[in-house]
């Protein structure tokens, strides 16, 4: 992969409109989406996309923080994208609605708080979707101020604030502050601010690291044995292995303790008293 290019990873409960986004940010469809009742997406993506200039591995995730989904149904999703935006990410964008904050979305904010880490927030923006619900001649800011909790968590995220409508805002036909336009190059503006801070740096733990390793490591294995192969089913064949292979590693490892290592904690081996049975323990900040 590029050097240049910048690894954002996307974050949200389902329904908030995180496919959608992606399409407003790349200005096409890039990822599909779905107005029934079961919308969201169910897999973990990847898109690697030149938008304004600046190429973007844009990764969409499932609902992860879903209070009331099955959280070990996640598993497989965290993993992947843990090996797509490996050795981490430059940017997470964690996105929530413009409406009414409910006891629901407060808890969706206090699960998504439970898991990230003071580091892996200094690499975060809160992204609003649903603009058009924002009262008139408001701003995202003044909307931020009005709830606690929405106040704390943009504030743990340096201040970093944005909003965009997926529906209503595509043409300028009232203040440019509610165009999609003005607000992805915004976004995006935001987004450079945030890497050069971080000195081109990403997020990274143990486990990305180690995740990273296993998909060169791969990779060069693919390459010895399938010298016909091109760079792209190479890149494909090797992430798919290496999820198969973590996969069995983390059998016994919760979606709980795999979003911590992910998002700021660490898992170490633990071994029992008899020496026969190996598992994992995860410890960071829950």
């Amino acid at each position: 992969m590029d050097e240049s290019t910048k690894r954002v990873v996307v974050l949200g409960k389902t329904g908030a409109g995180k496919s959608s986004l992606a399409n407003t940010i790349f200005g096409e469809t890039v990822f599909k989406t779905d107005s029934s009742a079961k919308s969201g997406t169910t897999e973990c993506q990847a898109e690697n996309k030149c938008v304004n200039g600046r190429r973007i591995m844009w990764i969409d995730t499932p609902g992860f923080f879903d209070t009331e989904r099955a959280q070990e149904e996640m598993k497989p999703e965290i993993l992947r994208c843990i090996i797509e935006c490996a050795p981490g990410p430059h940017v997470f964008l964690i996105l929530l609605k413009v409406e009414k904050f409910t006891k629901h979305e407060q808890e969706v904010v206090e699960e998504m708080q439970k898991y990230f880490s003071e580091e892996a927030l200094k690499f975060a923006i809160v992204l609003f979707s649903h603009g058009d619900q924002l009262p008139e001649e408001m701003k995202i800011e003044e909307f931020v101020e009005q709830c606690e909790y929405l106040r704390d968590l943009v504030k743990k995220c340096g201040g970093r604030c944005h909003v965009v409508d997926n529906r209503y805002w595509k043409t300028k036909e009232q203040d440019e502050y509610r165009t999609n336009q003005f607000q992805v190059e915004e976004l995006l503006k935001t987004i450079d601010k945030l890497i050069e801070e971080n000195k081109g740096g990403c997020f990274t733990t143990e486990m990305l690291q180690a995740a990273e390793s296993d998909k060169q490591q791969e990779q060069e294995n693919i390459r010895r044995s399938s010298a016909n192969k091109s760079t792209e089913e190479i890149i494909y064949m090797a992430k798919t292995e290496v999820l198969a292979k973590h996969m069995f590693k983390f059998a016994g490892v919760t979606t709980g303790a795999l979003l911590g290592a992910f998002l700021g904690g660490t898992i170490k081996l633990r071994q029992d008293t008899a020496g026969k049975n190996i598992n994992f323990l995860c410890t960071g900040q829950f």
